[in-house]
């Protein structure tokens, strides 16, 4: 499909995008976009474009596969050509392996993160029995606004069997 070109509103990118060269302190690695990327707080990953070629402003929209038939809503909710994806939606993960085993009757530090592009994290919950009940998450600092909240939740696994460990979070 070429080059990633992902349009941003003129009013976004002059609120709070940002041109990263450096990654604490030190020039971004080349996984990370190197020589220059762009970050985009609260949105969907493909805005944050690593290894910027170039920067174009026009006064008309620019259509390109990334927001035309990539990275956009469609269905009965939305118009007729479909709605870009821009924020982020609330969302938790846990810092676990997929399909992960944990031995019975163990004590553990269940860890993970929350994120959202409407705004900073107010509480993360879990659930160990498949959605049945909710227990609030600890936080594990106080978080950044656009950035990951790290969570953490201690849990004694039952006996043998499978589980459904859920997580959720509220903006």
């Amino acid at each position: 499909y070429g080059r990633v070109r992902r349009p941003i509103p003129v009013s976004k990118a002059l609120d709070d995008v940002i041109l990263a060269y450096e990654m604490n302190g030190v020039p971004l690695p080349p996984d990370s976009g190197y020589p220059v990327r762009v970050i985009v707080p609260y949105w969907a990953g493909i805005a944050s474009i690593k290894w910027v070629g170039q920067i174009e402003v026009s006064a008309t929209p620019l259509a390109s596969y990334w927001n035309t038939q990539a990275y956009r809503l469609f269905g009965p909710a939305y118009p007729l050509q479909g709605t870009p994806i821009t924020t982020q939606v609330t969302r938790s993960a846990f810092e676990l392996a997929p399909n992960a085993r944990l031995p019975a009757h163990r004590d553990y530090l269940l860890t993970g993160r929350s994120w959202s592009g409407n705004g900073p994290i107010i509480r993360t919950e879990i659930s160990t029995d498949g959605g049945r009940r909710w227990h609030e998450a600890i936080r594990r600092d106080r978080g950044a606004p656009a950035a990951w909240q790290r969570w953490k939740f201690a849990w004694r696994t039952p006996g043998p069997g499978s589980r459904t460990l859920r997580a959720r979070a509220t903006d």
